[in-house]
């Protein structure tokens, strides 16, 4: 019993560290190979933890072979372009100016509900609001807008404020020289008006 307990607790370090390692991500962001991976781990540090006649060197040689393979990959990705493409994939353009491109769904079998759920997540009800719709390689839809349907952002509103105001100015320094052009004729109204009154 309490050689199950320190084998237990033993594999489930070394799982946590090795996760910890492969890097932070999510279960939804990981990559095909990444899920395979942590599957597989979790698979190898089952068996020596059932098992207590089979070896926890069993588990804990595979494991750590996966991390080193899964380490090295990861560089490789990062120094080669198409590594990186033959292992992840390439994203797909499923909408295109408010269109779905249907035959790059039908190649990568993705289909129209599965993509209005996903541009519903997103926050687009109406297709066409989406300039782009881009499947990612992590089975993520990201969605780029229209122009007109972007959202506000801070800068956005600090721009119509400042055009706001130069308007606002613009009519302050209208009205003042209107005001000043009246009072100008309206002293020259009168000084005819006296030289008039001279004359006479």
């Amino acid at each position: 019993m309490a050689i199950s307990f320190v084998r237990t607790i033993i594999l489930y370090l070394l799982v946590i560290i090795v996760v910890r390692i492969m890097g932070k991500r999510q279960v939804g962001e990981l990559e095909p190979i990444e899920l395979v991976v942590t599957i597989m781990i979790s698979e190898l540090a089952a068996i020596p933890m059932q098992e207590t006649g089979i070896p926890l060197t069993t588990g804990i040689v595979p494991i750590f072979t996966l991390l080193v393979l899964e380490v090295l990959l990861s560089f490789t990705e990062m120094k080669n372009k198409k590594i990186r493409r033959f292992i992840k994939g390439v994203p797909s353009i499923l909408i295109y100016e408010g269109n779905m491109l249907i035959e790059e769904m039908k190649s990568i079998r993705f289909n129209r509900d599965d993509l209005m759920e996903e541009l519903r997540l997103s926050g687009y009800a109406n297709i066409a609001d989406v300039q782009y719709g881009i499947l990612e390689t992590n089975g993520r839809l990201s969605v780029i807008p229209k122009k007109e349907n972007k959202p506000l952002v801070q800068k956005d509103i600090d721009t119509m404020l400042q055009q706001q105001q130069q308007l606002t100015e613009q009519m302050q320094k209208k009205q003042k020289k209107e005001q000043e052009q009246k009072a100008k004729q309206k002293e020259r109204l009168i000084k005819k008006q006296l030289e008039n009154k001279r004359k006479d």
